[in-house]
């Protein structure tokens, strides 16, 4: 049958006609998909451009000519993928979180694909959610993070993986965290809103996106657009005692019943909080380590990013 026409795209769908691909040749193994990904993207009529981040040059060069590009790729691992969707706040510009590096957790929280065919397939049709952001300070520096800042127990794991990533991966990460079998508890001051309080335990989460690995739900009710975080306050005495509230996650998820093992830690919601430690603990944004340790200030930034994803809102909420 011939004169009709497709029907319009949703209005948030942009047209795929220049993209800006901006890689880290260090996340990961570099073995990831991304030259087949370019090669489909430039076959379907997309003019690509591929710029390679360097250690002295600033994320703002590299995309100081934004305006001329319709969709960025950010290729790299968790630390990529924040710094550059934090360098482009506000833009308007989508974002695609392409999984490069060793754990991929945003790519994991917005549920997508892992190959080439797959991803460029995504970039071309163009659906969009609009997500918050964290900013995080420290001794006046300011940074940005997409999926949650922690101090603590978390940040020792993050630190005692990075030797065995090359090695195991992922796994890294398991590996590490049964080595903090008795991680150093301390008495954490906070400021949640302006409102003073303490808590003795082993570290602080702040939380924008709320899945671990394998789309594991930390805790319940985090909601990456709802221009908040949600705060977890980590009082179990190590790491694996954490992992019955994951499970109690599952269930609630998949409302199986209340939750069993809700004195291991304790959430909150903030706009802004202020992190401090009688003893000073290591820090980490996205996975990326800070030589800095407490106190920290991170706050919400409300609708800053824009991420491809096939997936509706409600499917990146815990």
């Amino acid at each position: 049958m011939t004169g009709q026409t497709s029907p319009p795209g949703p209005p948030n769908t942009p047209k795929a006609q220049r993209v800006l691909v901006v890689f880290n040749p260090k996340s990961g193994k570099g073995d990831s998909d991304l030259p087949e990904f370019v090669r489909l993207l430039r076959e379907a009529g997309a003019e690509v451009v591929q710029r390679e981040t360097k250690k002295d040059t600033p994320l703002s060069e590299q995309v100081s000519d934004l305006d001329a590009f319709d969709i960025l790729v950010a290729a790299g691992g968790d630390g990529t993928v924040s710094s550059l969707a934090y360098t482009i706040r506000d833009s308007g510009v989508p974002l695609l979180a392409f999984p490069a590096g060793t754990a991929n957790l945003i790519a994991q929280n917005l549920d997508l694909p892992t190959t080439a065919p797959e991803l460029a397939a995504l970039v071309l049709a163009g659906h969009c959610i609009t997500v918050d952001l964290g900013e995080i300070e420290v001794g006046g520096e300011k940074n940005g993070f997409a999926m949650l800042a922690g101090a603590g127990a978390d940040a020792a794991m993050i630190k005692g993986s990075e030797e065995l990533k090359e090695q195991f991966g992922v796994m890294a990460y398991v590996l590490s965290a049964m080595k903090q079998l008795n991680p150093r508890k301390t008495t954490f001051k906070l400021t949640v809103d302006g409102q003073e309080r303490e808590f003795e335990g082993i570290g602080v989460m702040v939380a924008n996106f709320g899945m671990a690995n394998y789309r594991m739900p930390i805790t319940t009710d985090i909601n990456p657009s709802d221009g908040q975080f949600t705060v977890v306050l980590l009082k179990a005495g190590n790491l694996l005692r954490l992992i019955p509230n994951l499970i109690d996650s599952l269930r609630a998820k998949l409302n199986l019943g209340d939750p069993m093992f809700s004195g291991n830690l304790e959430t909150l919601n903030a706009c802004e909080i202020t992190v401090d430690a009688i003893d000073p603990f290591p820090l980490q944004y996205d996975g990326e380590l800070m030589v800095e340790t407490t106190p920290f200030t991170a706050r919400i930034l409300p609708g800053a990013a824009r991420f491809i994803t096939a997936a509706r809102e409600e499917e990146v909420e815990t």
